[in-house]
């Protein structure tokens, strides 16, 4: 057996690949990302990027209904997307053993919002394993499988930021192929109409209950025994938090976090003289536990908000730091677009034009923030495009004079295709803007499927952006270079001002994809140099203002794109080869 420091993504990718995964679908989202990135390296594996959650749950619903072991990969927010065939997902159950790894994001390290994957899983009545390390990561996915197939259901693997960026030991074993099970017509288990959808319903309650029933002796529900004097029952990344800063306590770590283990909790509490439930975001165990008569501490002391910390149940406990680390001022780092982005290109211009832009989820996100300050709206995937369509349905045409919708290519792929239907259906007459940067950006440059490469790299047919729009009856779709501002600028204008339906598509691959040569660089000549500011409102961290007021561009940084040239109307900006 080989032992090898894996990330917890990286563990939960083994896993799937030793529990004899077929079939693994996944939309990137972070912080769940690498897992599918990983999984692809294994060539025993059939792993894809889908356009969209909901479809990669799909197609791993499919490939369990086939008879393989399936997997579906997405965060937070992607189950949000997935939510519709996850709760039919549940009635129909499995023929193959399918896991649903879903990475929570306490904190907002990269998200929208935080929410808290147990209290979906239990109005969708779906067991949920959750993890304390990277080599729990990898035996709780095998782990998951079993239950799944035992117990005819899908399984949620959670995790959350901390736990899928961190890395621990983990003992490599070998893959365990899975036969195949046989197919079998069964229209009152997979057709879900009201007919079979009433039956199946009552089997969901039946099999809950029956796993709530055994889950006391499963074997990844722990009871460490310490002091009687305090307790805490507590599961994933937060039981480190308690073994750092309470080490002689009682433990009841849970694996298994829905359902939960009642007669366990029930004896556990009864050993300790103070009980405290230590959870992450929502009180999912404290309201259940309290339900059952058993008086505990939970969320009087603790926050619902945020990661938790060693240091924070040490405040909480004895009103002293656990760990002791100098804390020095950091310099603050404000997120802002690279040098070179095609972005700021756009926004630039945006800003220039004084328009309104409605926002989506990805780089372009920080395009809110000064000195660009043109996104006003952010909501969720494809959200841009429906909301720009709403403001137009209540405030009239005029309004939109102001106001573009942007979203990336990735995005658009995702959920703004539909919601670009909507406006077509509806006679809509708004300027939606695709920032095709030939990439999912935000979370690490993934394909999809307008890039032409698979996520095993294998060459594929690449979406026209431009004939898809037409194909869906967008009257006017215009392509432009993204660092083209004079084309961009009047596109917009003429765009805003008139009475149809427009998409601008403004390409340029973003500045960070592998493979991209940048030959050329800004140099700033200080003699010319008026002082005026124009190029430092595009917000590029390449250039910088002087003690005397000129301006100086970080030849290190620089990516040539030019951008800063064009804002300069006295000549001081040129671009050379480097």
């Amino acid at each position: 057996m080989n032992k090898q420091i894996m990330l917890g993504n990286e563990a939960i990718a083994r896993g799937a690949y030793e529990a004899g995964v077929k079939v693994s679908s996944a939309y990137p989202g972070t912080p769940s990302t690498e897992i599918s990135e990983i999984l692809a390296k294994y060539d025993e594996v059939y792993t894809e990027w889908a356009p969209n959650e909901k479809v990669a749950l799909e197609v791993a619903i499919g490939a369990s209904v086939a008879g393989v072991r399936s997997l579906a990969c997405m965060k937070h927010v992607g189950l949000n997307v997935a939510s519709d065939p996850l709760y039919t997902f549940a009635y129909t159950g499995v023929t193959g053993g399918s896991v649903i790894v879903v990475a929570d994001d306490p904190g907002l390290a990269s998200s929208q919002n935080e929410q808290d994957t147990r209290m979906i899983a239990r109005s969708a009545h779906i067991p949920v394993l959750e993890p304390s390390d990277s080599e729990e990561a990898k035996e709780f996915v095998k782990y998951g499988y079993e239950l799944s197939e035992k117990y005819d259901t899908p399984v949620i693997l959670r995790t959350t930021t901390k736990l899928a960026h961190s890395q621990s030991t983990v003992n490599l074993c070998d893959r365990t192929e899975v036969a195949d099970k046989e197919y079998t017509r069964q229209v009152g288990k997979y057709v879900m109409m009201p007919a079979s959808a009433i039956g199946r319903h009552v089997v969901v309650e039946e099999r809950e209950n029956r796993m709530a029933e055994d889950c006391s002796e499963f074997p990844v529900n722990r009871w460490e025994k310490g002091s009687g004097k305090i307790g805490f029952i507590t599961s994933g990344i937060a039981y480190q938090y308690v073994k750092e800063a309470c080490p002689e306590a009682s433990v009841l770590k849970l694996g298994l976090v829905n359902p939960l283990p009642r007669k366990l909790i029930e004896e556990f509490a009864k050993s300790v003289e103070t009980l405290y439930i230590f959870e992450e975001l929502e009180p999912v165990f404290e309201e259940q536990i309290r339900s059952w008569g058993i008086a505990c501490k939970g969320k009087e002391l603790f926050t619902k908000q945020g990661e938790y910390s060693a240091n924070m149940l040490g405040k909480v406990l004895y009103g002293t730091d656990v760990a002791v680390f100098d804390k020095a001022d950091a310099p603050n780092r404000p997120p802002i677009l690279c040098p070179g982005c095609p972005h700021r290109s756009v926004f630039s211009v945006l800003n220039k034009l004084k328009i309104h832009a409605a926002g989506d989820i990805g780089c372009y996100t920080l395009g809110a923030v000064a000195p660009l300050g043109v996104i006003d709206t952010t909501i969720c995937m494809g959200a841009s495009i429906s909301a720009l369509h709403g403001m137009e349905k209540a405030r009239g045409k005029e309004f939109l004079k102001n106001w573009v919708a942007v979203i990336g290519d990735s995005t658009f792929l995702h959920t703004g295709v539909n919601s670009l239907i909507n406006m077509v259906y509806n006679k809509a007459t708004g300027t939606v803007m695709i920032l095709d940067n030939r990439t999912t950006g935000m979370t690490g440059h993934q394909e999809h499927s307008a890039t032409g490469k698979t996520l095993k790299g294998e060459a594929t047919y690449a979406i026209d952006l431009a004939e898809l729009c037409r194909a869906i009856g967008v009257p006017r779709v215009l392509e432009i270079n993204s660092f083209d501002i004079a084309a961009l600028e009047s596109a917009i204008k003429e765009s805003v001002n008139g009475d149809t339906l427009t998409v601008i598509i403004a390409k340029a691959p973003c500045a960070l994809l592998k493979g991209q040569k940048f030959p050329n660089k800004c140099v700033a000549d200080p003699e010319k140099c008026k002082k005026c500011g124009m190029c430092l409102k595009i917000g590029c961290p390449a250039l910088t203002k002087q003690a005397d007021g000129t301006v100086k561009i970080d030849e290190t940084m620089c990516n040539g794109c030019g951008l800063c040239k064009s804002y300069c109307k006295f000549g001081a900006i040129n671009v050379v080869e480097k």
